[in-house]
């Protein structure tokens, strides 16, 4: 009887772990695919908005004109800007290298790569956008699945329960156990206790819609003429070299 007592004990201790032990594998795997695709997303971030936002600020060149770009299109942060890159002739030419360049004129070349990069970094910010809406919505998805995990598993109980099947508190005598098992447990549980990933919207920035140029064609124009007499009228074609 007694040998089959510990034969019932020991299965249900090892399907409580199976159980315990696989959900929680199938959470982490989330939370670590998660975790990449933040990375993914940063990336995308860098190459999709990032490197055409700097390319726009040199053209603007100075900080007063770049913060009218911003009230002019909506943008909030001053994403990427460092006014460090807007006097490198180095990530200049790094960055405009092997830009389409076209126009019959210094001032058209101008403003046709502007709008050129506008029109692509308008598209990046939409895709990316997409990306970091599917990105916080995975990220409250793994939260909910962290949440009931500790709901429908609670390590203390599931301690004190597998003692019970053991016999007693583990055979272990005293008048000291029965106060010091649950603080063990609960000191377990703590440590064992699954973290919520931190959300994407708080680790990424949020950028809004760029509106289209149709909408705002004439103000940028005017932004982008300004631009360029204030840098005295330069060749594009030279940054790209």
């Amino acid at each position: 009887m007694h040998d089959l007592e510990g034969t019932l004990a020991l299965e249900i201790k090892k399907e409580m772990a199976d159980r315990y032990f696989g959900f929680r594998k199938m959470i982490e795997e989330d939370s670590q695919q998660y975790s990449r695709h933040l990375r993914e997303a940063y990336r995308q971030l860098e190459n999709e908005v990032g490197f055409d936002l700097i390319r726009l600020y040199i053209l603007l060149g100075r900080e007063s004109l770049i913060h009218d770009f911003f009230r002019l299109t909506g943008m909030r942060d001053q994403v990427f800007l460092d006014p460090y890159l807007l006097s490198s002739p180095t990530i200049r030419q790094r960055l405009f290298k092997g830009q389409l360049i076209h126009g019959l004129t210094r001032r058209s070349r101008f403003r046709h790569l502007f709008f050129d990069l506008y029109d692509r970094l308008r598209a990046g910010v939409a895709t990316y956008t997409a990306t970091l809406r599917r990105l916080v919505e995975e990220g409250k998805t793994i939260a909910a699945e962290i949440d009931e995990f500790h709901r429908n598993n609670d390590l203390g109980t599931m301690m004190g329960f597998l003692r019970r099947l053991d016999g007693g508190a583990m055979q272990e005598e005293g008048p000291m156990v029965g106060g010091l098992s649950p603080q063990r447990d609960s000191a377990l549980a703590g440590k064992m206790r699954l973290a919520t990933p931190i959300g994407a919207e708080t680790l990424l920035p949020a950028i809004p819609d760029l509106p289209a140029v149709h909408t705002c064609r004439g103000r940028l124009q005017e932004l982008v003429d300004t631009a360029f007499t204030v840098q005295g009228k330069p060749e594009v074609r030279d940054y790209t070299r």
